[in-house]
């Protein structure tokens, strides 16, 4: 069965965003996500969450330059601390969508053929030129925005492919 068909089968759908370290893009896609999906009335579809591929922040929560960009748009990242992925989120979640093309193949490679269908990148869902988006981490300010600029086009694409009736 494609990822498609078993999740329009579903009550809930769950989705995991990943980047690498879980502080910037990653925990502002499960941030802005959940705010398109609360805003639409639709929480009880959704199961959002967000990890890393790697490990360097486990327990942080999201780096302060990504809330600050995220609250001046009126969407909160609170309550959101980094973690690793996991095997069990390979069966836990339908859609783990990835920030890049390098996390996108190693979730890939973790995922087995069993469960490599669910990986996607983000920015599949958004109309435009970019196929990834770009680590904020080591720049300032403006990389933040572009992130959410992103972010914010691919979760209502996202959304609009996930929303059930």
């Amino acid at each position: 069965m494609k990822v498609q068909q078993m999740i329009d089968n579903k009550e809930k759908t769950s989705v995991l965003f990943v980047c690498m370290g879980n502080i910037c893009r990653s925990p502002t896609a499960e941030g802005v996500f959940r705010h398109f999906v609360n805003e639409a009335g639709l929480a009880e579809q959704f199961d959002i969450d967000s990890a890393g591929t790697h490990a360097y922040h486990v327990g942080e929560p999201p780096d302060r330059r990504a809330v600050a960009a995220a609250e001046r748009r009126g969407m909160s990242l609170a309550d959101i601390f980094a973690r690793r992925v996991s095997d069990a989120d390979f069966e836990r979640f339908d859609l783990i969508i990835a920030m890049d093309t390098d996390n996108k193949q190693r979730l890939i490679d973790k995922a087995g053929n069993e469960h490599a269908a669910k990986v996607r990148l983000f920015l599949e869902y958004a109309k435009g030129p970019e196929a990834e988006v770009p680590d904020p981490y080591y720049g300032g300010a403006a990389g933040f925005e572009r992130v959410l600029d992103l972010v914010e086009a691919a979760s209502q694409g996202l959304l609009a492919t996930l929303a059930k009736p």
